[in-house]
């Protein structure tokens, strides 16, 4: 995708390479040249790791890159990601310290040391990094390196990019964003446009214009991060009091090795802000020896003993501090916490002890949900729970009443419908500008967000009135509640990470103030992330997700995106039992036949009260009078294929709006979904790029080596191992004209799978690292009308590939075995997002140097000889059936859905699939056939065995 953005910024050589004469000048001679734009953080990544591979290949010795940034930015977290894909050593910054420096935080690193750690490695010697202990304040030993093994070497740290290090660096990359600018949005909006920005963060950030902003411009690669603190890696935990006295008695830990903590953490707040507790609006700081952890605001969630927070917590200088109070800050909680932390791979125990409290509280924190539960029950711990922050503890003890939030009712009367709640709906249709213009930005691009208006951390939900003949302040009869208030809907869209939050926030407002159940609807166009974001809001409540694709009555002619095919009055009768507390049958789809399969039982408990729909239509007007929160999504996948064909078009040199686009390839969307997403309570942009993010990458292993399935059995996990058997057809679709240098690329195409009576969309920027293929997870579920669109604007049928998929997993690894028509021999694919339980998996079925990067359309084409291809570049003998399936969308994909009939002549691709159905089953039957018999042969040998030793 980006390798004419990659060639922009590459230039004759790297630091020393294809140099004329040794250079003399203390300037940076890096390969990349600075490029007058900023790129999201997905974006960036995706460029920095391809220029490291291009680097690597184009110069000998050591590749060096240095990521830098202000505090809070995410540079640490782009280095960490970028070093999971590349092999390669990290040096940071923080060990560099020559001791603890009161003013200016530059003068206390030692870059003498590190400009020679640098040189040695450039020079191919070894060499040794030191290593800085900030509990005891000073430097405690040495850490080598072997020059051998660091063929890219990344220095992080906020002065990365200083100009002591920048003629070492062959690449540059600044980061800017994320926590760092939420804290600068967060203090604007307490204390108003009584301070320029520019003073502002003079104030906080003292060093940040004068030490840090300056070196930022040298940069090649300009990350502007938009991340902020995301519930998509949160972390859950159980407090209650501890039993023992001096809380250490842990002994389910025991052999584990303990670590203990002392922090003081305070709580600040805003300036003119009320004596009230709105802990919401506070900030948080935690002192741990010389180090300072801000986050902004409560953000945490509650459910049941479940306390749930996000990675909401990032290092700042003490100055900040300084410079906050300086600001009208107030300190309103002060404490000291003692904490003994122990781990067993699963879940942390901790031992806290709270001096103004007095007490000491054993504490449980997981990443998963149910492993922390599982956990405390197998210790015998269990409770009594404590679901209250320390903060809220210690407020309560002081006699401080925190405010109800969100308010009930607002003091102002609303029209009851809804449509008038919000004035003149426009549409919110969100395409990523990938490469931004600094001209474009209202801002400095280093200082400030985009955005011109500064928003609040943390929004509140309120409630308002649905019955306009209801005077001002009236009491509502608590029984009529329900009916009679309903959410206000936001004012503006959020991102995907601030949606969820405040999704979550909404059904426990609504269980708060309205009761049980809440039902909630999540809209919006295919692959815009709403299945996603319905399973990660379900994650943390704990509720039941239904598709709302399980009501299709029937589906002909693959027209999911049929509105009429729903079984409104079925769905009407489930939302109508749920809402009386009935249980109730909720419909079974089947995928491959097209039709109902059956039914399954559905109830909606005391205990949790909420069941999420979600589906392209779950915002009509039929369908979203009967729920209680309306959530629109759009963006992701929807989004980038839109910026897809604009960019290939504009490869041909031809220019098409968005309009265009849209009306083309999602017909259904401009008039039957956009109109009712925006009547949304919270409408949520998903800006996530799922193309190059490497959030949702898959490391895989590809290898033509036979493995037996006994082999692949043994490898993985017996009590959560399952298969299954796919068959599919790949359709690759491009524009012609777009430049290949005479070679077909996955790069340049859109592939389109039909599997299971579905197409799905496939847009991939694999990285090739090693032996390892890194893609995205990107797959989404399309309607016909969205491929004949493309092939109306143009696309063309390339290639064709048919192949049948043995998948066996156990939730950590996939293996796949691959069976591609015209190819001898099945592949094998080895899949996860642990990379080294990928290559574990695949030493153990004796892969090792059988490994192959390419994909299945380049061992295609390979294999086929020149004459026997035509001039798409597939075999002759399969242009015939690709030509049937491409003539059947067009066809399908003009006509409307009213036109299907039972009686409509079977055509050719209904062949195809018949034939694919068939061929499935019987692959079934000879896969539970050759389970049956293998595990016969296993079981004779096993007692065999036994009795052998029953004889000795």
């Amino acid at each position: 995708m980006d390798d004419e953005v990659v060639q922009r910024v590459f230039h004759e050589g790297g630091r020393d390479y294809f140099q004329q004469q040794p250079s003399t000048s203390s300037s940076s001679s890096s390969i990349l040249q600075s490029l007058p734009l900023h790129v999201s953080f997905d974006h960036g990544y995706y460029l920095l790791v391809k220029s490291i591979q291009e680097l690597r290949e184009k110069k000998d010795g050591l590749v060096t890159v240095g990521i830098g940034g202000p505090s809070g930015s995410g540079k640490t977290s782009l280095t960490e990601k970028v070093a999971s894909v590349i092999g390669c050593t990290v040096i940071s910054m923080e060990n560099y310290r020559d001791g603890v420096d009161e003013g200016n935080d530059v003068d206390s690193i030692d870059f003498d040391t590190l400009i020679k750690n640098l040189e040695d490695l450039t020079k191919g010697n070894d060499t040794s990094i030191p290593e800085f202990d900030y509990q005891q304040k000073r430097r405690v030993g040495y850490k080598a390196i072997k020059s051998p093994s660091s063929v890219v070497v990344i220095v992080d740290g906020t002065y990365a990019l200083h100009a002591k290090l920048r003629s070492l660096l062959d690449i540059r990359v600044a980061v800017v964003g994320g926590v760092h600018f939420s804290l600068l949005s967060k203090v604007r909006y307490d204390i108003g446009d009584s301070c320029s920005l520019d003073y502002l963060i003079d104030s906080i950030f003292p060093l940040f214009r004068k030490h840090i902003e300056p070196d930022l411009h040298h940069a090649q690669i300009r990350i502007n991060n938009s991340f902020v603190s995301s519930f998509r890696e949160a972390v859950y935990k159980v407090k209650c009091r501890s039993k023992s006295s001096d809380g250490h008695s842990g002994s389910a830990f025991q052999g584990n090795e303990a670590q203990t903590d002392n922090f003081i953490e305070m709580y600040l707040r805003p300036p003119s802000a009320s004596e009230e507790a709105r802990i919401n609006d506070w900030i948080k700081v935690r002192q741990s020896g010389i180090r300072y952890y801000l986050s902004l605001g409560d953000q945490r969630i509650v459910d049941k003993n479940f306390i749930i927070r996000p990675k909401a917590e990032f290092e700042v200088g003490r100055m900040t501090l300084g410079g906050l109070l300086a600001l009208g800050y107030i300190v309103v909680v002060s404490y000291k916490r003692a904490s003994t932390t122990v781990n067993n791979g699963k879940v942390s125990m901790s031992f806290e002890t709270i001096d103004v409290l007095g007490e000491t509280f054993m504490v449980m924190r997981g990443t998963n949900r149910k492993t922390v539960g599982t956990e405390a029950l197998r210790m015998g711990i269990n409770g009594p729970w404590i679901t209250k922050s320390y903060l809220e503890m210690i407020l309560e003890r002081k006699g401080v009443p925190r405010l109800s939030t969100p308010p009930l009712v607002s003091n102002t009367t609303v029209p009851g419908s809804q449509e008038t709640v919000i004035a003149a709906p426009k549409p919110i249709r969100v395409t990523p500008n990938l490469v931004t213009g600094l001209d474009d930005l209202p801002q400095p691009w280093t200082r400030s967000p985009t955005k011109s208006k500064m928003e609040p951390v943390v929004a509140e939900w309120h409630f308002i009135s649905s019955d306009s003949s209801l005077p001002d302040n009236s009491v509502l009869d608590p029984s009529s509640f329900r009916d009679s208030v309903r959410l206000a809907p936001m004012p503006d869209s959020f991102d995907l990470d601030r949606g969820l939050l405040l999704a979550v926030q909404a059904i426990q407002a609504l269980l708060e103030n309205k009761g049980v159940p809440v039902i909630v609807g999540i809209g919006g166009p295919s692959g815009s992330g709403k299945t996603s974001l319905a399973h990660k809001m379900a994650n943390i409540i704990g509720c039941e997700v239904v598709s709302l694709e399980s009501y299709y009555k029937q589906v002909k002619d693959f027209k999911y995106d049929d509105f009429s095919a729903l079984d409104l009055s079925l769905l009407s009768k489930n939302i109508d039992d749920i809402r009386n507390g009935q249980r109730t049958k909720v419909p079974i789809f089947d995928l491959e036949s097209g039709a109902r399969s059956g039914f399954k039982e559905l109830e909606v408990s005391e205990d949790c009260g909420v069941i999420i729909f979600e589906g392209i239509y779950a915002l009509h007007p039929d369908i979203r009078i009967s729920l209680d929160l309306w959530i629109a999504v759009v963006g992701g996948v929807h989004s980038h294929l839109i910026s897809r064909v604009q960019r290939d078009k504009s490869r041909v040199g031809c220019f098409i709006s968005q309009n265009e686009i849209m009306m083309t390839v999602f017909p259904m969307f401009q008039q039957l979904i956009e109109p009712h997403l925006v009547h949304a309570h919270l409408k949520i942009r998903n800006d996530f790029d799922p193309v190059l993010s490497p959030e949702s990458s898959l490391f895989v292993l590809k290898s033509n080596k036979k493995v037996a399935y006994q082999d692949i059995v043994a490898i993985l996990d017996s009590a959560k191992f399952c298969s299954s058997v796919q068959k599919f057809i790949d359709i690759y679709i491009r524009l012609p004209g777009i430049p290949s240098n005479g070679q077909l690329r996955d790069s340049d195409c859109i592939r389109v799978r039909i599997c299971e009576g579905r197409f799905a969309l496939l847009i991939r920027e694999p990285i090739k690292e090693g032996n390892f293929i890194i893609q995205p997870k990107v797959d989404f579920d399309i309607g016909i009308s969205t491929v004949a669109g493309l092939l109306n604007l143009g696309y063309q049928a390339v290639a064709y590939i048919e192949a049948s998929a043995f998948i066996y997993q156990d939730g950590k690894i996939l293996i796949e075995v691959d069976h591609l028509q015209d190819v001898p021999g099945p592949y094998i694919q080895i899949k996860g997002v642990n990379k080294d339980a990928v290559a574990a998996a695949g030493s153990m079925l004796k892969l090792d140097g059988s490994y192959t990067t390419k994909s299945y359309l380049e061992i295609i084409l390979e294999r086929l000889p020149a004459i026997e291809r035509t001039s798409g570049g597939i075999h002759s003998q399969q242009s015939a059936r690709l030509l049937e399936i491409v003539e059947f969308i067009q066809s399908q994909g003009c006509s409307s859905a009213s036109e299907s009939s039972s009686s409509r002549v079977v055509s050719p691709i209904e062949g195809v699939i018949e034939e694919m159905q068939s061929r499935i089953r019987r692959l079934e039957r000879w896969l539970a056939i050759n389970t049956v018999l293998w595990t016969f042969l296993m079981s004779a040998l096993v007692g065999y065995s036994l009795y052998q030793r029953k004889r000795q």
